[in-house]
């Protein structure tokens, strides 16, 4: 019996692993076609914003800021912010651009929302890496003091913004309103999320202020990685995995309620 179950669960991971790259290959398709460099625009996009926001601080403020090069600070934040942006702002309208494919059992209303998230994860994540070692080749980005925590970093940055995108998906579905105005919630996001500024740089006031925010954790863990001892890192490791997964059942529900409600054309 127990081997059938396992066989029975590594039969369904099977399918659901082709399910989720067929709607990836769709996904590139539509959006970046055939043509020219094709889906690695998702890692040249952000690179291009990064190195441009990068110069601009750097006439403006100088080489440094407290001790930390301006460029590896500015690039270090801005990637992860544009992931932010547009994987939330890609997630709405998610549900009426592949409708017509919930005629197929094997696909589920989750797997759109995951695999737009999964795209803009794997784009801006290859961006960080090249822009990061290029950087370093040239002595603007220092070698990372500890690499696990720019991976933890970037693993509660990521997981929290996957759970916004599941609770805005259905809502988006319910209200054309969220899809208004959300480029411009999403911009209110930005001095939230500490990528702009250290915590220690902050009174204590406005530090515990800031800690409500489920991004910053995220954001000081990449930067103490990054940084080491130059800064001193504030962050929690329980508190944003807590908010995630509140957000990530919510959402579920909500797009259990949004698919018994989707008309399929």
């Amino acid at each position: 019996m127990a081997g059938s179950g396992m066989a029975g669960l590594a039969h369904g991971w099977s399918i659901q692993v082709r399910v989720i790259k067929a709607l990836m290959l769709r996904e590139l398709t539509t959006r970046f076609g055939r043509e020219n460099i094709g889906f690695l625009w998702m890692m040249v996009e952000p690179m291009l914003f990064a190195l441009l926001v990068s110069v601009l601080w750097r006439f403006a403020i100088g080489t440094h800021e407290h001790g930390i090069g301006i460029a590896a600070f500015t690039v270090s934040a801005y990637i992860p912010i544009v992931l932010f942006r547009h994987a939330v702002n890609k997630t709405t309208g998610v549900f009426r651009a592949n409708g017509s494919l919930m005629y197929h059992r094997q696909v589920k209303v989750l797997d759109f929302i995951f695999v737009r998230f999964l795209i803009e994860f794997v784009g801006h994540m290859m961006a960080y890496v090249v822009i990061g070692i290029a950087l370093w080749m040239v002595d603007l980005m220092p070698t990372p003091y500890d690499l696990g925590f720019v991976l933890m970093g970037w693993f509660y940055w990521s997981l929290f913004t996957f759970a916004v995108c599941v609770i805005l998906a259905p809502v988006g579905e319910m209200s054309e309103l969220v899809e208004k105005f959300l480029p411009v919630t999403t911009y209110i996001m930005v001095p939230l999320s500490g990528a702009f500024h250290l915590m220690a740089w902050l009174t204590p006031s406005a530090r515990a202020m800031l800690a409500w925010s489920p991004l910053v954790h995220g954001m000081e863990m990449m930067r103490f990685g990054l940084f080491g001892h130059a800064m001193t890192p504030y962050y929690e490791y329980g508190y944003t995995l807590k908010v995630s997964a509140v957000l990530i059942l919510l959402g579920l529900a909500l797009c259990r309620r949004v698919r018994r409600n989707l008309v399929v054309e």
